[in-house]
């Protein structure tokens, strides 16, 4: 990434997300993520963020911590603030959180406020060029956060080159859409909305920012990819946007879902 355009890119993101009143200066915040907003101003967001999470630990890595009978060795990539680190070293996990954000308030160093509970790593380096020996890790998640790869391809290259064999990666909090031309809506429909709100696009960086049936297949094809697709339950408001997106005319919303993603031996 050229420097000047992940500054650009950083600047323009702390930005928006500090104005969306995201952090705080109490680390009781912190603590209660990803489950409750104790400041009430992303509480709907967080409850999506909390539900994942609960299907994750609940459901999909129960079977995978049984079958390997040990600590796992985790990458919470675009670990932002640092929760997802600090709940699955609460596990029993070896956590490494890695985002190119270092913010006080929504990055990096924002995850100071767990270390006196379960101190962790916490690394600044991109998606294509992660901080790992190859074949070091068992898992990688990605944290609300691959949608913002310029090449999902090369991006997955690497955490291939990093995960030991039988490991796998996670894909959790990323839009899913049925077709590409949803997702490019909501593409133009975001930057507008940025451009309207905060006076600029957001769109320094050409972020793919969403999946779609087709770029799951593509990836499956180049990289060997086998997928496995999990769908947590958000709630019935949750479920009921499809059919509200259909009555009024708009395109269909995103999904949520949790992919799994496994690489060919």
């Amino acid at each position: 990434m050229l420097a000047t355009a992940r500054q650009r890119f950083l600047d323009d993101y702390a930005k928006i997300r500090h104005a969306e009143g995201r952090g705080s200066a109490d680390t009781a915040y912190y603590l209660e993520l990803p489950f409750r907003d104790i400041t009430g101003r992303l509480q709907d967001q967080w409850t999506i963020r909390g539900a994942s999470y609960a299907y994750l630990e609940s459901r999909v890595l129960p079977p995978i911590e049984k079958r390997t009978g040990r600590p796992l060795r985790i990458a919470d990539l675009g670990a932002g603030n640092c929760w997802m680190s600090y709940r699955l070293s609460r596990r029993g996990h070896h956590l490494t959180a890695v985002d190119i954000l270092t913010d006080p308030l929504d990055g990096l160093q924002a995850g100071s406020h767990y270390q006196p509970y379960t101190p962790f790593p916490r690394i600044s380096a991109e998606f294509d060029c992660l901080p790992f020996a190859h074949a070091s890790l068992d898992l990688a998640i990605y944290n609300a956060s691959i949608h913002y790869s310029t090449d999902y391809a090369r991006t997955l290259a690497e955490a291939r080159r990093c995960l030991r064999p039988g490991g796998a990666f996670f894909i959790v909090d990323s839009p899913v859409y049925q077709k590409r031309e949803h997702g490019e809506t909501m593409k133009r429909e975001r930057h507008q909305q940025f451009q309207k709100q905060y006076g600029f696009a957001s769109d320094t960086l050409p972020s793919i920012e969403y999946f779609d049936r087709q770029t799951l297949r593509d990836l499956s094809r180049k990289l060997e990819i086998s997928w496995r697709i999990y769908k947590p339950w958000y709630g019935w408001a949750w479920a009921m946007r499809p059919w509200k997106a259909r009555w009024y005319g708009k395109r269909p919303p995103s999904r949520f879902w949790i992919l799994e993603g496994r690489f060919a031996a």
